[in-house]
């Protein structure tokens, strides 16, 4: 076979002899290197491909003809080829016994792979007109390796982007090696793949699956695993700013398992994601199976090399504080001797495009890297935008705190090794980070008693535990009007021992230790006996305010029970409306 040179190769969609197919065309040029001068008739022959038991037989793939051809001495040969095919022989397309893969699995991969393929010649038993009897009798018995340079698709997929992403977190109780033990994503996956210039007929793809690899700053990060088919489809198109026809392909991807296999990275891409500010680039390399339909009919072009990057937008900005998770109502669920249940309806802001459902997790919660409790989660879902009233307990260890009205404290949530059961893993890397809130304060109800415009603003800080207050002079006593903050619980005052001041100088003092019920709602104490300071500036106000109102200051230790728990806790109040009766 002498050397020779493709010029030009195409494909097109066709019809012969009312038969519809794929047209090929083929000009090439060979080398002749002898003083010979003669002219080639039109001849019509076979091209044959390897079978599945590769020299041991040929398949017919397509009919070609050349046209006349003038041989001139030392002058090389431009020739050119068209050929027909009807339709692809099912031995082509149908798996070889014991494998997976058919003969035009071999043959499309060492193509796409840049590979030089064997193709075979041989003379057709039904010549062209104007071809001798002894050319074709001669040919038809001789077959002839021809090999076909490759063609390596280079960046064959072209902004690769996921879209709509919502990500999963593991099943929390599934066995740690099973596919449902790792993160799961679903997106809408959008890819503008390079059609080679040689490809001018319609071709559509149906579906796609692809073992992908996905790296961070080079590092493999883990797999994403599509093995299994996803549906497709798929519009011709022009890829911008160049002359070149794409084929932009789009593939709905539901709960594929992320299988993170370096933690080291994974907390990297977290870390980035979080305060980095910037999008995080992945890189994901992949060998894909494409399911094509075109005018020969459905068959599979396996294992085309693809990779691409995929643009992740970071959460929050940089800023964890755009993240606004807000505790709204509380309520408590059990209690024991040192811990309380607490059911909560949390308000969260999510700042990113991105979804995630939660089936599970548990996350600790800090003060002053202490722990004093966890919070658990179930089968939550949390959209782009505001998410309101998902669902938290918590089991919280308090310890004791001031209850200052408005007293600013705060709590740190991180995750730990047993966040998510099934991904010790995961949650150990993720417990690198933290998130900082505003510890939820306690709302006190309004009282009903009182006009609307003289109850405090809803959005003013913490509980406003004691709403009024009447001083009984001659019986050294005082009445309290309490605005009980937990809506469904009652809770139980045990002891009292606090004190009262008027522009910083003392009032009196209370010191009581018999136990009183405060209900939800508005409620009033028993009498609590009051120790005047007698000659001080402050018990003098009070008698001066006889009949009137006066506001004063109060700090107590008291001691709460609600439950089975108790606490002693420090209050702290100002600006409290006081009577004075006699």
């Amino acid at each position: 076979m002498p050397k020779y040179q493709i010029s030009h190769l195409g494909f097109s969609e066709g019809e012969r002899d009312g038969a519809k197919g794929m047209l090929a065309s083929v000009s090439l040029t060979l080398n002749n290197n002898y003083p010979v001068d003669f002219e080639i008739p039109r001849f019509r022959f076979d091209i044959l491909v390897p079978g599945c038991l590769a020299d041991a037989d040929y398949l017919v793939l397509a009919q070609a003809t050349t046209a006349e051809t003038q041989v001139s001495p030392k002058t090389d040969v431009d020739v050119n080829v068209s050929g027909f095919v009807q339709e692809l022989p099912k031995t082509l397309i149908a798996a070889c016994p014991d494998t997976q893969t058919s003969p035009i699995d071999r043959l499309l991969g060492s193509y796409i792979e840049g590979k030089e393929t064997l193709i075979y010649v041989r003379g057709s038993s039904s010549p062209s007109s104007g071809t001798p009897k002894w050319i074709v009798d001669f040919m038809k018995d001789v077959v002839i390796p021809v090999p076909f340079p490759g063609h390596e698709f280079k960046d064959l997929i072209r902004n690769f982007t996921l879209a709509d992403v919502h990500f999963g977190l593991p099943d929390p109780f599934a066995s740690p090696d099973s596919p449902k033990s790792n993160p799961r994503l679903s997106a809408v996956v959008k890819a503008l793949i390079n059609l080679p210039e040689e490809i001018k007929f319609p071709i559509d793809v149906a579906r796609v699956r692809a073992d992908s690899d996905v790296y961070y700053k080079g590092r493999k990060l883990g797999k994403l695993d599509l093995h299994k088919w996803q549906h497709a489809n798929s519009t011709r198109t022009t890829i911008p700013d160049e002359n070149q026809e794409g084929l932009l392909v789009q593939s709905i991807v539901k709960e594929a398992p992320l299988n993170i296999t370096d933690d080291d990275v994974f907390a990297d891409v977290i870390q980035a994601l979080v305060f980095g500010g910037e999008p995080v680039v992945l890189g994901v390399q992949a060998q894909v199976d494409v399911e094509t339909t075109t005018v020969l009919g459905t068959f599979v072009v396996r294992n085309i090399p693809a990779q691409g990057k995929v643009f992740v937008k970071p959460i929050s900005g940089g800023n964890m504080a755009s993240f606004s998770p807000k505790v709204g109502e509380l309520e408590i669920l059990d209690t024991t001797k040192t811990t309380l249940t607490i059911g909560a309806k949390v308000n969260v802001t999510n700042p990113t495009e991105y979804a995630a459902t939660v089936p599970y997790i548990d996350i600790n919660i800090s003060v002053n890297d202490t722990i004093v409790g966890h919070a658990t989660a179930r089968d939550v879902s949390v959209v782009p935008g505001p998410n309101h009233n998902l669902a938290i307990v918590a089991i919280w260890s308090p310890f004791s705190q001031s209850g200052k009205e408005g007293y600013n404290t705060t709590l740190t949530l991180r995750t730990h090794s047993l966040s998510i059961p099934s991904q010790p893993r995961l949650g150990a890397t993720l417990s690198i980070f933290n998130v900082t809130i505003p510890t939820p304060q306690l709302k006190s109800p309004a009282n009903p008693n009182r006009p609307v415009d003289q109850n405090p603003p809803s959005s003013s800080p913490g509980p406003h535990f004691i709403d009024d207050a009447v001083f009984h002079l001659l019986t050294s006593s005082a009445v309290l009007t309490l605005l009980s903050p937990l809506p469904h619980t009652s809770l139980y005052i045990t002891s009292v021992s606090a004190t009262a001041a008027y522009n910083n100088t003392p009032v009196g003092s209370i010191d009581y230790d018999l136990p009183f019920e405060v209900p939800p709602g508005v409620s009033l104490t028993p009498r609590l006996p009051v120790d005047w300071s007698l000659g001080s500036v402050g018990y003098k106000a009070v008698k001066e305010a006889l009949g009137g109102r006066l506001k004063v200051e109060a700090e107590a230790k008291v001691g709460i029970r609600v439950g089975r728990w108790r606490e002693k806790v420090w209050y702290e109040g100002r600006g409290i409306g006081a009577r004075v009766s006699i």
